[in-house]
């Protein structure tokens, strides 16, 4: 058998950029390397791990001179956890580089004519930034480099924290996450001590057994808090053991309003098919937003701008809520609504964009494919006194139709909000036989939002762009486009 060749050793390497998916990049002998946990301006040695006829993959391992872009990482797991990759690059510079991703996606893969790119809308907090948070439990914890190094055996390998990227039943013990406040961190430990204490079993991802699967946590700018605890009860043993931990939380932390559980014997975590079962206080919390514009005299409601929004479990709630509001400000500032506007919003969700809108339109319709999630929407107009919303469940291909249009009237403005994979080819088509004067795009993936607006380039052009930073330390952005009908 052939010895492969060992992967080679790069030597004083300049990182010269940032690159896709948190990465930076440098460039070697015409080949382009990806390097996590880099700035550029740093100059290193790199191991490469993996190498491709026109790209390698590297990991640092000496620096020979550290950017001055660079950043002190705040969080203990840095480097590991693996979730907020860009720590170590000053959120200036974050700030550019997710600029210059909104700009490249829009000009490489879109190809359409751009207006200039507004500022990026930076977030102002840059830590504690989440009102949400979940977490695993495994008995097969990830294991430090040290801890591999000292070929030390563990007794105990049960954790609490987050899945390690490509090890789908590794979970990395989470002590701090500098992510959501304080309550979260007291919270899991507590959780976790409590466990070990008491012996309770800790899920197995590749048997799908343990009693233990994971936990949620939700907090809301009105001071409530929801803990949501995903078990697998299989005894009557274990049930008392999960009621006996569902009690010691109620009793410690009385700061909790929503103590939740599921049990879910599925083998995966979701919980959208599951029956939430409420232990103490309520099934919900609520979020608040100020959805007055000063502007117009406002319709469909009762005049007030302050918008309360029922949180579920199974609520879908932009986990940034202070970047929430200046991206649902920007996308109804591009709508340039009078009060006169029939507005569809599409993948509305718990009807939040819908709802924040509303007051200056005649009339908003919501459509999302998830039925809870509508039931939230209209319960959420209500709960405002918003009496000129509609809202409907099902596959946006097939409810938004020719006949659906010609039911309830062209829209003026379409607002659309899909999922990172963008819109179905179906759905570009409707819209454009819809032919509204405005569109407002939303995305979370400009390169599937780039791809979007070339679908539509030949009725509609970008009128306005606008990026908007909801997680700070990752290289996730979110942007809004205006596009405005040619004819």
């Amino acid at each position: 058998m052939r010895k492969k060749k060992p992967l080679p050793l790069l030597e004083n390497i300049e990182i010269t950029a940032v690159a896709a998916e948190g990465k930076a990049l440098a460039r070697v002998d015409e080949r382009v390397v990806f390097v996590p946990y880099v700035v550029p301006g740093d100059v290193v040695d790199l191991q490469v791990t993996r190498k491709k006829n026109s790209y390698m993959e590297a990991t640092a391992v000496r620096f020979h001179k550290r950017s001055d872009l660079r950043a002190e990482p705040f969080c203990p797991h840095f480097g590991v956890c693996g979730g907020c990759k860009w720590q170590c690059l000053k959120y200036e510079e974050q700030l550019r580089a997710k600029q210059q991703q909104v700009q490249d996606a829009l000009q490489r893969i879109g190809k359409v004519e751009l207006p200039e790119i507004s500022p990026i809308l930076g977030s102002r907090k840059t830590r504690e930034y989440r009102n949400k948070l979940e977490f695993g439990f495994s008995n097969r914890r990830w294991l430090t480099v040290e801890e591999v190094k000292a070929d030390k055996q563990f007794d105990v390998r049960d954790a609490l924290g987050f899945h390690i990227t490509g090890a789908f039943d590794k979970i990395l013990d989470i002590d701090e996450c500098h992510l959501m406040d304080d309550v979260q961190n007291r919270i899991r430990n507590d959780i976790r001590q409590y466990a070990l204490e008491h012996a309770l079993s800790f899920y197995d991802l590749r048997l799908n057994q343990g009693l233990l699967r994971s936990l949620m946590v939700r907090n809301s700018n009105t001071g409530e808090l929801m803990l949501l605890v995903q078990f697998r009860i299989e005894t009557p043993e274990e049930r008392e053991q999960a009621m006996g931990l569902m009690q010691h939380l109620a009793d410690t932390f009385p700061e909790i309003t929503s103590l939740l559980y599921v049990d879910n014997h599925k083998c995966n975590d979701t919980f959208g098919d599951q029956e939430v079962i409420v232990y103490k206080g309520t099934e919900y919390i609520y979020e608040e937003m100020d959805a007055s514009d000063g502007s117009l005299p406002l319709s469909g409601g009762d005049g007030g701008g302050l918008l309360r929004f029922k949180v579920g479990p199974k609520s879908f709630y932009q986990t940034n809520t202070e970047q929430a509001y200046e991206l649902y400000r920007v996308a109804r500032e591009f709508a340039q609504l009078t009060g006169n506007e029939l507005v569809y919003d599409l993948y509305t969700g718990t009807g939040t964009i819908a709802n924040f809108v509303a007051r200056q339109a005649r009339q908003v319709i919501g459509i999302e494919y998830v039925p809870e999630a509508i039931e939230d929407a209209r319960v959420n107009s209500d709960l405002n006194g918003i009496t000129n919303t509609l809202f409907y469940a099902g596959d946006m291909k097939d409810i938004l139709t020719q006949d659906f249009i010609d039911r309830h009237g062209r829209p003026d403005v379409i607002i659309t909000d899909p999922p990172r994979a963008g819109m179905h080819q179906d759905v570009v088509q409707t819209i454009l036989h819809a032919a509204p004067r405005r569109i407002v795009y939303v995305s979370c993936n400009p390169a599937t939002q780039a791809r979007d607006l070339q679908l539509m380039d030949a009725d509609y052009r970008v009128a306005r762009v606008q990026p908007v930073d909801m997680f700070p330390h990752t290289q996730h952005v979110e942007n809004v486009v205006l596009l405005e009908r040619r004819s």
